[in-house]
């Protein structure tokens, strides 16, 4: 009786089944892909499961744990690499078995056995799904508060640049008019003083001709009338 017995009885002796599984190993992980019997890919697939275990662990104890049960550093080393990056973020079924119908001779069921390449996809809840539908039917609202906001701003930068274009086309702002009043009211002031200036400059030079012309005239002598006899 078998019971208690988890593993296949492939062969009669343990050693050899140990040598074939090794031998089993080695090939699926060098091609990743291997033609074999039902019974025999089943049960490498138990080991195939628990190196690549061994492998996301990644620690030295790991490492020589594998080294135990496949004594090739080559495979282990990939292992190690390769592998370990393909299926941290898979927690089980590293492997997949594909029947390919019974073998001629003995009626055997041969498979494919391989490593599952396929990137792995979680199944979305419909909880999640029903939130996203809703949150893009709120989207266009907020859309549509963003797109009134960006008209305002284009109508202030345009306010802004006719602003620009008329202080630069001749049109005085607040402070330049008030400026300007400033200087037309100190204008007259200035006017009055220097016309007042210039009066007094004419005198001056009224009076300086009349006293130079004075002098001259007292000093020329008297003229003699004559005597007409």
């Amino acid at each position: 009786m078998r019971h208690r017995k988890r593993s296949r009885r492939l062969v009669t002796k343990w050693e050899h089944r140990k040598a074939l599984i090794r031998n089993l190993l080695i090939a699926l992980f060098v091609h990743e892909r291997i033609k074999t019997t039902e019974a025999k890919a089943k049960e490498l697939r138990r080991w195939a499961d628990k190196m690549i275990t061994l492998a996301k662990r990644g620690d030295l104890h790991a490492r020589r744990q594998a080294l135990s049960i496949l004594p090739n550093k080559a495979v282990v080393r990939k292992l190690f690499s390769e592998l370990r990056e393909r299926y941290l973020d898979r927690e089980s079924g590293f492997t997949r078995i594909v029947r390919l119908g019974p073998r001629r001779g003995d009626a055997a069921m041969m498979v494919f056995i391989e490593l599952v390449t396929d990137k792995l996809e979680h199944k979305r809840s419909p909880k999640k799904i029903k939130e996203e539908a809703e949150a893009q039917a709120m989207a266009p609202e907020v859309k549509s508060e963003t797109t009134d906001v960006e008209e305002a701003a284009p109508a202030v930068q345009e306010g802004a640049s006719n602003e620009a274009v008329a202080t630069d086309s001749g049109v005085e702002s607040e402070g330049e008019i008030e400026a300007t009043k400033k200087e037309e009211a100190s204008q007259p002031q200035a006017e009055g003083e220097t016309s007042k200036a210039a009066e007094a400059s004419q005198v001056g030079e009224g009076s300086s001709e009349e006293k130079t012309v004075s002098p001259s005239q007292d000093q020329s002598p008297p003229r003699e009338t004559e005597k007409k006899d």
